[in-house]
């Protein structure tokens, strides 16, 4: 395990590698202000020039989500004549639509803006994830990466159940994520996964790592497993057995605009030095293995021809994965 500090120093010196003649803004909460406080530290000892948002400071965030945050003009404004940008803050219910999907659109119509995005960053994820060798994580995935970007098919199975197909379109990319932010391609932090957009999907998904957006709060799943039958690429069924009340709020999640239910991204978690699911999305995508995402699938990065509103990750267990022929992980370990 490693330290807060070291963890902000990988993020803002290997991964963003801030220079001295770079403009930064940082937008933290006060939940993960501690975190947002050693990365500004660590930016200050290259740059002073560094902008620090705290986002209660432009209203109240309810946990039920009732008044989600809106987007602030002020941070939009920083944003025009910055060169780096820093998400390191919670997320609240509605705010993938009222701030983060703002926010990013933002990020990524600035071609010379490199950005880092640590929703619900946490202290443990500081340590763990975020201080693991990046020399490592960028080698298999780019080995990943070789095996994969020109596959068509790709079978997933567990010892939970899960056993799903995705077919995948030529023409839509597969992108490294190994903590190497560029311009105009902005990486969540932690990071260690290769991914695209599937363009079909059929079987089921048994979801017992943990969820993604706002659910990430439940912590990890394995006690209450959700299943998802998918067809053509859309969710005809899902379930949760364990909590009929959170099966209900799924549901009711991937129905919120006409592309919530399809299987957006896939992807294959590349951070090998991870060694469990800790119940936090934003490491745990990152784990050794799979997960999908319905709805959005990230048109602007796999030119996928089709968006959504909504964005929930679902990491499974022990897989195995084989690409064509070839089982490149079997029970949650690479063979390759």
């Amino acid at each position: 395990m490693g330290s807060l500090r070291f963890g902000a120093e990988q993020a803002v010196r290997k991964c963003i590698r801030v220079q001295p003649n770079d403009t930064v803004v940082l937008v933290t909460d006060r939940e993960c202000l501690e975190i947002g406080k050693e990365i500004e530290n660590v930016v200050r000892e290259i740059t002073p020039s560094i902008t620090t948002f705290i986002m209660e400071d432009f209203g109240e965030r309810p946990d039920d989500g009732s008044r989600p945050l809106a987007f602030p003009q002020a941070i939009a404004t920083a944003l025009e004549t910055a060169t780096v940008s820093i998400y390191a803050a919670s997320g609240k219910r509605g705010e993938l639509k009222s701030f983060r999907s703002p926010m990013l659109a933002v990020v990524d119509s600035k071609p010379n803006l490199r950005h880092g995005h640590m929703i619900n960053i946490t202290k443990q994820v500081m340590e763990l994830g975020m201080s693991t060798d990046y020399d490592e994580i960028q080698a298999l995935s780019a080995k990943v990466y070789d095996i994969v970007h020109k596959a068509r098919r790709i079978r997933v199975t567990s010892p939970a159940g899960t056993d799903f197909t995705v077919t995948l379109n030529p023409e839509w990319k597969w992108i490294i994520s190994d903590g190497q932010i560029t311009p105009a391609q902005w990486k969540n932090l932690p990071d260690g996964e290769v991914f695209t957009c599937a363009q079909s999907a059929e079987g089921k998904a048994v979801i017992d790592g943990c969820l993604g957006d706002y659910f990430s709060e439940l912590g990890t799943c394995e006690t209450f497993p959700v299943v998802v039958e998918m067809a053509n690429g859309i969710v005809t069924r899902l379930t949760c057995e364990a909590r009929p009340e959170l099966e209900k709020e799924l549901n009711d999640y991937i129905h919120q605009d006409e592309n919530a239910k399809r299987v957006g991204e896939f992807a294959i978690g590349t951070n090998v030095g991870l060694d469990r699911i800790i119940g936090n999305l934003l490491q745990d995508e990152k784990f050794p293995g799979v997960h999908i995402a319905l709805g959005h699938g990230y048109p602007e990065k796999t030119g996928s021809p089709w968006a959504s509103d909504a964005h929930i990750d679902l990491v499974m267990r022990r897989v195995t994965i084989e690409v064509e022929d070839q089982v490149i992980m079997r029970d949650g370990k690479f063979l390759i």
